[in-house]
């Protein structure tokens, strides 16, 4: 069983820029401190949250060594930054991102093969990976939505549980019953399953779920936080906050990453909301009104929870 990934809540980081473009490293620190003061258990850096398909390898290793440094001894930090095409690409910024001091490696299942292709196919390009990584380096996966979801199956997951080399999943299904059969496939394995979509945490939670790793958590991680210490503990409590937490995440489907940027510029953290992959000018007074809402109804819960 692997420790160092550790049951709760993990951030999709996001990447600060400047207003010229460049990756702001103050921003950055301050990003991290934020998460860390809110109560989280690890940190996923360089993923889709942190538009790593519009960062260059030499940004996405800096990203990362970076914030290896930064949360030291605090909380373990994951990584991705897999999206060549190429086999051989693919191994030359996989042991990049490997060699920058992070807990575990996350590959990203639609890299492995395409919309077409069988699981077979998928597991084959799998081995011959697994031949090329560091050995010691516990992995992980991320069905990534960009360019296509590749959801894996409960059999394909089970093999690599029983291969002793995966810790994490990254779950995007948004479905109780696959959530369910593949919690069952890894169970009393060393693979935990990070759930990414908020309907369906907290039943989740009850079946074996490990944890929350998505989107709203650049948003409000602290209340996932509380749920995730006290849906035991406060079951009633628990139940009174989903629905709220529900209707809150749809705000990611709004001007995601950019509406994040301006929550935190909002709580003083960041100073610029642009981005690579959306126009930050198309953050607009509506848009903004409603991050601005959210952040509301979010401080007025942290009060109610005494956070």
């Amino acid at each position: 069983m692997n420790e160092t990934i550790r049951s709760g809540v993990w951030p999709t980081m996001l990447t600060p820029y400047t207003e010229g473009g460049e990756v702001d490293y103050d921003a950055l620190g301050r990003l991290i401190e934020w998460y860390l003061d809110r109560g989280v258990d690890g940190l996923f850096a360089v993923c889709q949250s942190s538009e790593m398909f519009y960062l260059s390898l030499e940004e996405r290793v800096k990203v990362a060594e970076y914030t290896v440094r930064r949360a030291a001894g605090r909380v373990p930090v994951i990584a991705s930054g897999h999206i060549a095409d190429g086999f051989e690409e693919q191994i030359e910024e996989l042991n990049a991102m490997a060699a920058t001091g992070i807990d575990a490696l996350v590959l990203i299942t639609n890299r492995l093969a395409g919309p077409e292709e069988s699981d077979e196919t998928l597991k084959k390009r799998l081995e011959r990976l697994l031949e090329r990584l560091p050995r010691e380096l516990p992995l992980g996966f991320y069905e990534c939505p960009y360019p296509y979801k590749r959801l894996i199956t409960p059999e394909l997951l089970r093999w690599c549980a029983e291969t002793g080399r995966f810790a994490f999943l990254k779950d995007t299904c948004c479905d109780l019953d696959q959530l369910r059969s593949r919690m069952e496939a890894v169970r009393d394995s060393g693979l935990k399953i990070y759930n990414a979509n908020t309907t369906t945490l907290l039943e989740s939670l009850k079946f074996g779920i490990s944890g929350y790793s998505g989107v709203m958590a650049n948003f409000h991680p602290e209340l996932y936080v509380w749920l995730l210490r006290h849906w035991k503990d406060r079951r009633e409590d628990a139940q009174r906050l989903m629905p709220i937490l529900t209707m809150a995440s749809w705000v990611e489907k709004q001007l995601y990453p950019i509406n994040a940027k301006y929550y935190l510029k909002l709580e003083g953290v960041l100073d610029s909301i642009v981005g690579r992959s959306k126009d930050a000018g198309e953050m607009n007074a509506t848009f903004r009104l409603e991050v601005e809402q959210v952040r509301e109804l979010s401080l007025r819960l942290a009060e109610e929870h005494s956070l």
